[in-house]
């Protein structure tokens, strides 16, 4: 079942999706379109889970699920992994990429290798203050308040 993002308790579970570039509005209609009828049945062993979800910057992917109402299980989890890669398929983007890294420096959104993230951390590009998205983060409260971190705060740090 659908409902508001701020309606979910702050332990609600969430999953963070990073897609390879910005999507255009055009692409954003079509992922709000498949997650809204994603997730108005999506379903934990015939129990209706409290879940929403968010596109921040364009170019990013958080799913929820309250937990606290209904948990999710594995299999309703592949069921939100199979949407995913629909919409990837879709919009001929990559959004399981995990050797890419996404940082902001003012309000620019960078897009590199996690190779080239290095070597800009070692020409002095990105520092420890640099803004980087830790999308390791578990809960709603850890992405509202811990998502977008200066790189010494998050796993990013081990390059500095």
């Amino acid at each position: 079942m659908l409902v508001p993002f701020n309606d979910l308790s702050n332990n609600s579970k969430v999953w963070i999706y990073q897609a390879s570039r910005e999507l255009k509005e055009e692409e954003l209609n079509l992922v709000k379109k498949k997650l809204e009828q994603f997730l108005n049945n999506w379903q934990s062993h015939g129990k209706d889970l409290v879940a929403s979800y968010k596109l921040p910057f364009n170019q990013f992917i958080v799913l929820a699920v309250d937990e606290e109402k209904t948990g999710s299980s594995g299999c309703s989890v592949d069921a939100s992994v199979a949407v995913l890669k629909e919409l990837e398929h879709d919009l001929q983007v990559d959004l399981f990429d995990r050797m890419k890294v996404i940082f902001k420096i003012d309000d620019n959104i960078n897009t590199v290798t996690l190779p080239d993230f290095q070597k800009y951390v070692k020409e002095g590009k990105i520092t420890k203050n640099t803004t980087v998205f830790n999308n390791l983060v578990k809960t709603k409260s850890e992405f509202e308040n811990n998502w977008q971190v200066q790189a010494k705060d998050a796993w990013h740090a081990r390059y500095f």
